[in-house]
């Protein structure tokens, strides 16, 4: 039986530390088959004008607005094994190949395209368009890596599900979502980018040096992440998603049926929501980010009960919603990590590697907090990307990231920057300079030909992460050389970016 009393003690506690640093906050809401149960909220929605948040405060959703793609997606009856270049037929290059089903488990090697943009010098404050994004999403050339082999987060697969829907459906995405939110009488809708206007929005923040700014964020942002919606509403949405109400008949299931790579192995993402365990309890949800915006939406299916946590500040919501999804299922949280010798670590070849804090880890910049696993161990706490390994000594780290086993060595603090890198080189896709420099600085494109300095941290074999931030979100790409004498940039969520080097 859930324990909503100890629940609902611990969303109040929460939400009154908000309340007491009258910054800004968020709502928790806490709901079952049945509906809303509890109801908690702290802080402020729009700083600048005293305004408070509370539970009907309308608020981004960010990427737990993916599920809700894949539901209209599965109630269309689009088919998940049909590949993109059959349901799109104007989708050129490799991007046609990859199975519909893989663009939404995060293991179709599709490049994100916010993140191949950032590399390429477009910062994500940009004013883009859908149709200036649905270009260049249709013209990618090149995949990560071979699909269904790994796990890596991207966002373009939904984006292209997106154009998907709306063609077989032949209707605009947000008269579909309208439809569907309708049937269960929520106030859920879909907005096209930060500029549409939506009544009682909470205004997104993130602190720069102890003050307080707001996010921002140009892009369109897509079915991938563009839903509008209070604490309450998602909680009313989580309940009827449990109970299978309506239209989300059997959708729960649907939505979190195993996934698999073509290894066999499991994966712990499904249609845009990760499956994990809290103790004994199976639960499952998503995360959602946007500059400013940081939210989290929990379900523990077999005893019909869940958690929202909604925040317009740039801190962790994973961590809120899994301490009071604990207090409500009655199990602990995951042990802390023991042990962990921090550093930076680099397979022996490719753009791979992991820094290793004492309690998390960013592999490619692919960040996740770490738990031990009970078996000398240590399992990320997954939001966006499943990671299992051990450290073998101070020095290895060898296990799972994403799917794929990898054996990362400690890079010694006394590696050089290899000469060879230094030099200008120009994007074959963009046709932008980038200048490595031998004193280990770096200038980067950045808005148009303007460029930002950047910082190189050399890695062995002719490699270095290049560091790269842009508000509150912070970017490494690693620069590799390659037999050719080309370079590749490469992160987590792109690695298509080829360079070759000019006079």
């Amino acid at each position: 039986m859930p324990n909503w009393s100890k629940a609902q003690a611990e969303a109040a506690g929460i939400a009154a530390d908000w309340s007491r640093e009258a910054g800004p906050g968020g709502a928790i809401t806490l709901f079952d088959r049945h509906g809303l149960r509890h109801r908690s909220a702290g802080g402020l929605a729009v700083i600048e004008h005293g305004v408070p948040f509370t539970a009907e405060t309308n608020h981004r959703l960010a990427s737990i607005s993916k599920h809700m793609l894949a539901v209209l997606l599965l109630k269309a009856g689009v088919p998940l094994d049909a590949t993109l270049g059959e349901l799109l037929p104007d989708l050129s290059g490799a991007a046609g190949e990859v199975q519909l089903g893989r663009a939404l488990d995060m293991t179709g090697a599709l490049p994100d395209m916010m993140e191949l943009m950032w590399q390429e010098g477009v910062p994500f404050t940009a004013g883009l368009g859908e149709a200036d994004l649905a270009g260049r999403a249709l013209g990618l050339a090149a995949l990560n890596a071979e699909p269904g082999t790994e796990m890596a987060y991207s966002n373009t697969g939904w984006r292209l599900a997106q154009a998907v829907l709306t063609r077989r459906v032949g209707a605009p995405y947000a008269q579909i979502v309208d439809g569907l939110m309708g049937e269960l009488g929520l106030r859920v809708r879909f907005v096209q980018d930060e500029t549409e206007l939506v009544p009682d929005l909470s205004s997104g923040y993130w602190r720069d040096t102890g003050a307080w700014r707001r996010g921002r964020y140009g892009f369109h942002f897509s079915a991938s992440g563009g839903m509008v919606a209070s604490a309450a509403a998602l909680a009313g949405w989580g309940s009827a998603l449990l109970a299978g109400r309506g239209p989300l008949a059997g959708m729960l299931e649907r939505l979190t049926a195993p996934r698999l790579f073509v290894n066999g192995l499991e994966s712990s993402y499904r249609l845009g929501l990760v499956c994990s365990r809290l103790g004994s309890v199976a639960w499952v949800g998503h995360g959602g980010s946007l500059p400013g915006y940081r939210n989290h939406l929990l379900m523990a299916p077999s005893l019909g009960a869940g958690v929202v946590v909604l925040t317009n500040r740039e801190e962790d919501a994973l961590g809120p919603a899994l301490r009071v999804l604990a207090s409500l299922v009655g199990e602990p949280l995951p042990a802390p990590p023991r042990g962990l010798v921090p550093g930076l670590f680099a397979a022996e070849h490719g753009p791979f590697w992991a820094e290793l804090s004492s309690d998390a880890v960013s592999f490619m910049g692919g960040f996740e907090s770490l738990a031990a696993d009970g078996a000398g161990g240590f399992i990320s706490l997954p939001a966006y990307l499943d990671t299992r390994f051990r450290q073998t000594g101070p020095d290895v780290l060898e296990g799972l990231f994403g799917g794929v086993e990898r054996k990362l060595v400690r890079v010694p603090q006394t590696t050089r920057l290899d000469p060879a890198l230094a030099g200008r080189w120009r994007a074959r896709r963009s046709g932008r300079d980038m200048v490595l420099r031998a004193d280990g600085t770096a200038l980067m494109p950045f808005a148009g030909t303007e460029g930002i300095e950047a910082r190189l941290t050399p890695l062995p074999d002719g490699r270095a992460l290049v560091a790269l931030s842009h508000g509150p979100w912070r970017h490494r790409s690693c620069a590799g050389l390659r037999p050719d004498g080309s370079l590749l940039l490469a992160s987590h969520r792109s690695r298509i970016l080829e360079f070759d080097r000019i006079a």
